[in-house]
Parts: C-alpha cells; structure tokens; sequence
C-alpha cells in the first residue's frame, strides 16, 4: 500500500511519496536512522506535486484554517489533482501521512480518502522538513527563512489579537499594584510616625490614621510654630474640631526634642512622598473598579472589585477562571493548606481568596464552608457568563448576588429561597427587555433628528420669504435707476446707431468688392488652364 505524505510548508503545500517502506518496514528507529542522510532518505521519499501560496495572507488562512483542523478548498483541489483517483465503492490503494490528527479525520470524511499519523508518519515528516530545500529546485537559498519568520510573526499576532476593552491583563497588573501599594504605603507611613515622634511624640495617640497624620505632620514642621492660628487648617484636615485644638495644647507641653531645620525638611519630604503615594493608590482603585465593570461586571457586582480581580489574577486570566470548576474557585490561594492537609491527611481548607468576601463574614461560624461553596458556585457562573457573553451586564450578577442574600437569610432565618430556573428566567427577561428598550430608542433618535432638521427648514422659510421680498424691493429700486440713465444718454444712443449702420453699409460694399475681385480672378484662372490644354 503506497503511502503518500502531506507537508505544510510555510511556502506552500507538498505531497510526497514514500517508497520502499518493505526494505526499511515500520520501525521508526531505523527511519530515524535514514532521516539524516539525505542520499538514503532521498531514495525513499519523493517529491511529486508542490503549490506555493499565493500570498503572504493567503498562506497565513491557510496556517489558520490547518491549526484548526480544516481542509480548505485549495487544499482539496491539490489533493484531488495530485493523488491517485479512487472509484466510487472500493477502497483506496494508498493512504495519505498526515502530522495534524484532526486535519487527517476532516480529509477522510469529505474526500474518503484513508489518512494516517503515527510516530512512523511524524518521522518522515521530520526529515523531510530537515531536507525540504534540498527538494525544491527554485528555492534560493535563505527564502524558506525569511518566509518561515514571516508566517511566524503574521500567526502569531493574529492570534493574539483581542477586544482592546475586554484585556484582564490590565486588571491583574492593577491588583498587583494595588497589594504593593498597600504594603509600602503601610511601611512608609510607619517611618513617617517614628521619624517625627522624635519630634512631637504626643501627635501618634491623638491622629491614628497614616495618611492623615502625615498631612498633619506636612502642616505642622516645627512645633514649637504650632499656635492657634493654625486651628481652621488643622479641622479641615481631621474634620473635627476638638482634636485639632488638642494637637495645639500638646504641641505647646509637648516632651520631644528639638530637630535641626535639614531634619525637618527631610521629614516634610518624606510625608509629602507618603500623601502622593496614598493619592495615587485611590486613583489606581478607581480605574480597577471601573476597568473590572468592562471586564467582568457579574463578577464585579456579586463579589466585588477587589475579590473578583484576585481571583482573575490568581487563576491567570478571565477565560482560565471560567474554566475552573466551582470547587477550585472554592479554595483558589489556599493551595499550600490544601497540599499540607493531604499530605497529613488533615482538614482541607475551606475557603481562599473567596474568604474576603462580605458573605462569608456575615455568615456564621457554622455555615462558613456552605457559604463558601454556595458563593464559589455563584462567582463560576458569573466568570463564564463575563467570559463567553458577546454584550456586558451587570443583570446576571445582580440577580446572583440576590440569591446569596436568600442563601444567608435561609441559614439564618429559615425563610425558603427561589429557585436558580427561575432567577435565571427572570434575568434573561430582564436583559431582553433591556435590548428591546435599545432598538427602540435608536429609531426614536434617528426620527428626533428628522423632526429637527423639519422644524430647521421651516424656520428658514419666512426668513427666506423676507429676505426675497427685500430683494425683489432693491432690484425694482436698480431697474428705475438704469431707466433714467438711459432716457439721459437717448441723443448719444442715435449718433452712435446711425454711424453704425454707415458702418455696416460700408462694410457690406467692401464685402462685396471683394467677391467681384474673386470672380474675376477665377475667371482668368480657367482661361489660362484651358489655353494650356488645347496647345497639348
């Protein structure tokens, strides 16, 4: 049975047969043997039909459509015209090598022709890629590189192409930063109370929050300068009155020592650097809310922006946190106490990151772990409906998040909750009703902009009314004037007009002046040439 091989090139495609299989038989290791030497594996294998790609688009479709597992038109074609025809009802006497299993299966339903892709196939098709410029004639030599690295790089950034709104790549750089920040924040703001307790340490009790206290500490400087003129500055910054004039009255029995004017500026630096750093981190917050509402706005809106963006960074992306089953989501970041309770065949964890959640610190200590599995399965659906839904809603997370609620009221107060059909019923109504309530107002806007420009034209109408009737006013003004400098210049009129018809007259006799003078030197023309004639 004659075995024919089926090479993707990144030139094009190419058919090869494989003779004198008996001599060598089906043992790869002695095929892996030949494959090196060029004069042994060219004995054995034979090129027969090659058909370069068109284009550089075309051989990227056609990159594509292998990948996936299709057989396009152009690839039929070569196959039908290359290969050995085979009778309707019998069986083919050869079969087609092939490296993809999926391309090889979609060949054999459409065309019923028998493919095959083994270790035995794979090996062959080694060594031809390892000898495949040495087959084609025309090929110069660096060609099949360059169109290898271009086919590369064409692949891969159509593969990489994505929805620009839709990159939760964006989300998990932000919830990184957003944990850094948080840490260096804390520690910064630390050295910011130590540093200036040296200085004033009463302020540490009074201000407890980090971030307000190095503003205070920024205000401040030197406290022996504190006074009561920095009162309104002080309860803007801490909002209340009474602490502020408690930070003035320290601050004047105040048991800290002294700091040199280089100290304190270095001191104001540092806090100024503290106040930046915890602005930025609120701006940071505000644009991973509003960048998981893009993303994953269910997600977002059942377990939060914070939560959801971990659990998407932690699983790698969106599309790997759908594909996870609600018992991974369930104990998603507690892999180590899920890896040291099997290893000691203890407790596994009950819950990871989902731990954060508001619902489960609402709940009670002895239905922590349902809470956790009934919210893992709620944030699974969630991530799978962000993830594969062509149209962005919060309508599925809000109505999830409500049956989490009844979920709770029902292990705390009893009460029976509804059913997942029908909050899911009622959600998909809502969302149609959403889209119906969208068609419904572009019409209405295209029909107000009809309306506007109707109302604009009618407008325009007296106003062009009037202004044609000023017109008409000022060209009857301009034909009275043109009348009476006519009926003025009448006398000049008529000289002109008698001199003109002398002028025509005398140009009628020059007219014909010339004409007789034309007849009469035709006439003596013909004379001549006819005297001319009769002396021939």
């Amino acid at each position: 049975m004659a075995l024919y091989l089926l090479y993707e090139s990144s030139s094009g495609y190419a058919l090869f047969l494989a003779q004198g299989l008996d001599e060598i038989g089906h043992n790869t290791e002695a095929v892996r043997n030949s494959v090196a030497d060029l004069n042994r594996f060219g004995k054995v294998v034979q090129l027969t039909a090659f058909q370069p790609f068109e284009s550089a688009l075309d051989g990227l479709n056609q990159c594509n459509s292998v990948s996936e597992g299709l057989m396009t038109d152009e690839l039929r074609s070569f196959l039908e015209l290359n290969l050995p025809k085979v009778k309707e009802g019998k069986k083919s006497k050869f079969s087609l090598g092939v490296a993809e299993p999926k391309l090889g299966s979609h060949i054999s339903e459409t065309t019923k022709i028998t493919c095959q892709s083994g270790e035995f196939v794979l090996e062959l098709l080694r060594g031809v890629r390892l000898h495949f410029d040495k087959f084609i004639k025309d090929l110069k030599p660096g060609d099949l590189e360059k169109a290898q690295l271009g086919l590369a790089h064409s692949y891969s950034r159509a593969k990489v192409k994505f929805n620009v709104n839709r990159v939760d790549n964006m989300v998990i750089q932000a919830i990184f930063l957003l944990d850094t920040l948080d840490k260096d924040i804390n520690s910064f703001s630390m050295r910011v109370r130590e540093w200036y307790s040296w200085h004033f340490p009463e302020l540490v009790k009074i201000v407890n929050d980090n971030y307000l206290y190095a503003r205070v500490a920024k205000l401040i400087e030197d406290k022996s300068k504190l006074s009561e003129e920095h009162l309104p500055a002080l309860t803007e910054i801490l909002g209340d009155e009474d602490k502020a004039k408690e930070i003035v009255e320290a601050g004047k029995a105040s048991m800290g020592q002294d700091l040199t004017p280089v100290d304190l500026i270095n001191v104001q630096l540092f806090a100024q650097r503290v106040m930046d750093l915890a602005e930025y981190r609120k701006n940071l917050y505000d644009y991973l809310v509003t960048k998981m509402n893009d993303i994953a706005p269910n997600l977002a809106s059942l377990i939060g922006e914070v939560v959801g963006a971990r659990l998407i960074s932690h699983a790698g992306s969106l599309t790997n946190l759908a594909k996870c089953p609600s018992s991974t989501l369930q104990i998603l970041g507690a892999e180590k106490a899920l890896f040291r309770a099997l290893k000691t065949r203890g407790n596994t964890p009950k819950y990871g990151l989902i731990f954060h959640s508001s619902f489960i610190g609402r709940a009670s200590a002895r239905n922590k772990g349902r809470m956790a599995r009934y919210l893992a399965n709620k944030c699974s659906i969630a991530s799978r409906i962000d993830c594969f839904a062509e149209r962005g809603s919060t309508v599925f997370g809000e109505k999830l998040r409500e049956q989490v609620e009844e979920r709770l009221e029902f292990y705390d107060k009893g009460i029976a909750p509804r059913k997942n059909i029908d909050v899911m019923k009622s959600a998909i109504e809502s969302t149609q009703s959403k889209d119906v309530e969208m068609e419904e107002a572009q019409p209405d806007e295209a029909s107000a902009k009809k309306s506007k420009k109707k109302k604009s034209k009618t407008e325009d109408a007296p106003a062009a009314a009037t202004n044609g009737d000023a017109s008409k006013d000022a060209k009857s003004e301009k034909k009275k004037k043109k009348e009476k400098r006519k009926m003025e210049q009448e006398p000049g009129h008529e000289e002109e007009k008698t001199n003109g018809a002398n002028g025509d007259v005398t140009e009628q006799d020059g007219t014909a002046k010339k004409k007789k003078k034309k007849s009469k030197d035709e006439v003596a023309a013909s004379e001549t040439k006819k005297k001319k004639k009769s002396q021939e």
